[in-house]
């Protein structure tokens, strides 16, 4: 059974979702919680489902290289084949994603290539959205490569937006509907059953 580690940066949602659907049908193993920052909820998530869960502050390491390095030490002993970003917003160095090519997964709620990218996240995207007059957006899922939010799109959900959203009763609704992308691709990656050819993915059923 493949192992994967989830790294949050905030309540842990979508980390959730994932803890949840696995319960329910038991797909990976989730080694490790890594979180950006002490006293978040997705630690208190881990804690009561007894999930492994260690901190990676950036206060705390002089160095990002030496940071991630340390963090990579950590996953390959471990023996953790995927990572899941549900939620991480810092910064992931090149020399990271280069040694887990094709090997980390990011959700971001809108549908790449719009409103995504360096700056967008969180409240940030859903007000994007409504500030252009956009009448669809919704959530991806894809890999993760040196650009942000520019690696080959996994899957895809739409959401339409309605008349008088705010940024927040958007995202509630794309929140939703990320926690069912999300398991979702988690278990399809860890069965095997996501190919990825260059930036063409087959979800395969």
């Amino acid at each position: 059974m493949k192992r994967i580690a989830v790294f949050a940066s905030g309540g842990g949602t979508d980390f959730q979702s994932v803890i949840d659907a696995n319960e329910r049908e038991r797909f990976c193993e989730i080694a490790v919680l890594v979180a950006s920052k002490h006293g978040i909820g997705a630690i208190e998530r881990a804690e009561r489902h007894g999930i492994r869960a260690e901190v990676y502050a950036k206060a705390e390491w002089p160095d990002l290289e030496e940071l991630y390095a340390d963090l990579a030490a950590l996953l390959n002993g471990l023996g953790v084949d995927y990572i899941v970003l549900a939620g991480w917003l810092k910064i992931i160095p090149e020399s990271f994603i280069k040694r887990f090519e094709d090997r980390i997964i990011n959700i971001h709620p809108s549908l790449i290539p719009a409103f995504c990218g360096s700056g967008y996240y969180g409240l940030k995207v859903h007000r994007a959205v409504l500030e252009y007059g956009a009448k669809i957006s919704g959530c991806t899922v894809h890999f993760v490569n040196e650009v942000p939010d520019g690696g080959a799109i996994i899957a895809q959900r739409a959401v339409c937006v309605e008349e008088g959203d705010t940024p927040e009763s958007l995202q509630s609704r794309i929140l939703a509907v990320e926690h069912e992308l999300l398991p979702y691709c988690v278990k399809k990656l860890c069965e095997g059953k996501v190919i990825k050819r260059g930036r063409s993915v087959s979800v395969l059923g």
